[in-house]
């Protein structure tokens, strides 16, 4: 399988944000291991603080994988030009978080992005990550 993975703003600085929450582990770190436990499958990753560079992307991979895995940060509680985007490209996306979004702030338990995902992963740190790739080879 080819999966795109993408992850929105402040996902580049893991493994020095908030440890208590996000883990200590950078994602460049995590995405070498990822690789390797799942060598069979072709894993690209994208990561970018700016929207409209994650609307690019999307659209850009758009029957050109056969799955997305989309952590879009803080945008999942407000982009509804992302939520568009899911809607309008052919490929199923499933949202992931690191945190149990639905155990944080009251802000944070709202996704404009759940609706129009194939699914929803959250709460199991970076493992939400490796559940999503099942979900998405089942």
């Amino acid at each position: 399988m080819r999966i795109q993975i993408i992850n929105g703003p402040n996902l580049n600085l893991l493994g020095q944000r908030e440890p208590e929450i996000y883990g200590e582990l950078c994602f460049e770190d995590f995405l070498t291991a990822l690789r390797n436990e799942f060598a069979s499958d072709e894993i690209d990753f994208y990561q970018s603080n700016v929207e409209g560079e994650i609307i690019n992307r999307m659209q850009e991979v758009d029957g050109k994988c056969d799955g997305i895995i989309l952590n879009a940060g803080g945008y999942t509680h407000t982009s509804v030009a992302i939520h568009d985007c899911i809607r309008a490209i052919s490929v199923p996306v499933i949202e992931v978080h690191i945190s149990n979004i639905y155990g944080r702030e009251e802000y944070r338990r709202q996704s404009l992005l759940s609706p129009v995902c194939y699914g929803v992963i959250c709460g199991f740190g970076l493992n939400s990550y490796k559940l999503a790739i099942h979900a998405l080879r089942a």
